[in-house]
């Protein structure tokens, strides 16, 4: 049986034992911690779900991007990070070069990055397989990108029952595009079920994101009660935010909201319009 002394000395001894270990792992994962912090992209299916990532690396971090994602070992994820990071910088060998590393461990995020600079295009037959191994993996970016062929018939036949799931499948992964395009097809009722309930809400999802297109179908949805009720001033707020982005057909649609009425002469030709 122990002495309380030596129960102590022991508990003492655990106790620095567990902190040194602590401390050990604090130490590894620091790289790891900041190339995450950094680099980490939202729709990489290797992202652990406390980890948010970034949509780009802002230029101010792409130096720390480098530098720890690089020294950040022992996953595909940190090196696909360090592909982002070096095309950020504008050094498309260098991604090139860690993305393959990444894609040779099965980084999907990565295979997708390498399919889309494939100048080749998406009817290059290596590109082709690579985003289908891709949007296999769960990339979002490759899922939208494997929809889109189906939906255009871009190299392979139209099947929208097809392009809707891969759709939906990028959709639920957060891609802001598929979002847009699963509101388009449910709304024109093309390889499914035709919803205007359904594709406002995907509108907005998609609006919610900053998508131009998603700003704009979501403002057109509002301001005729589509798919919910009439709600001008959300219409207005929609076409706002699509307009600064650049959308011509926002700023168009503000400004009939501005000027709703046309006074025509009697051959029907535009005189004036009525503004408030």
């Amino acid at each position: 049986m122990l002495s309380s002394r030596q129960f102590s000395i022991r508990l003492s001894i655990a106790a620095a034992v567990i902190t040194a270990c602590t401390v050990a792992a604090h130490a590894q994962s620091a790289d790891a911690v900041l190339c995450d912090r950094v680099a980490a992209f939202p729709g990489d299916p290797d992202k652990p779900a406390d980890i948010r990532g970034v949509a780009s690396i802002a230029p101010s971090d792409i130096d720390t991007a480098i530098k720890f994602c690089k020294q950040a070992k022992g996953s595909r994820r940190f090196a696909f990070q360090l592909g982002r990071a070096y095309e950020a910088n504008g050094d498309t060998q260098s991604a090139v070069a860690a993305y393959k590393n990444a894609a040779k461990q099965g980084s999907a995020s990565a295979m997708s990055r390498l399919a889309s600079l494939d100048k080749g295009g998406a009817q290059s037959g290596e590109t082709r397989k690579m985003f289908e191994r891709a949007a296999e993996g769960g990339d979002p970016v490759a899922l939208n990108n494997m929809a889109m062929t189906y939906a255009t018939g871009d190299g392979v036949p139209v099947d929208y029952v097809k392009a809707r799931s891969l759709f939906q499948q990028a959709a639920d992964a957060n891609n802001a595009d598929a979002m847009f395009q699963l509101g388009l097809m449910t709304e024109q009722g093309d390889g499914g079920p035709k919803d205007d309930v359904a594709a406002r809400a995907l509108y907005e999802k998609a609006a919610a994101r900053d998508h131009i297109g998603g700003l704009e179908r979501a403002g057109d949805f509002n301001l005729a009660g589509r798919g919910g009720p009439k709600n001008e001033s959300a219409a207005k707020t929609y076409y706002e935010k699509a307009a600064a982005l650049g959308s011509e057909d926002a700023k168009a649609a503000l400004n009939r909201m501005k000027c709703p009425f046309t006074i025509k002469n009697k051959t029907g030709q535009r005189v004036t319009d009525l503004c408030f």
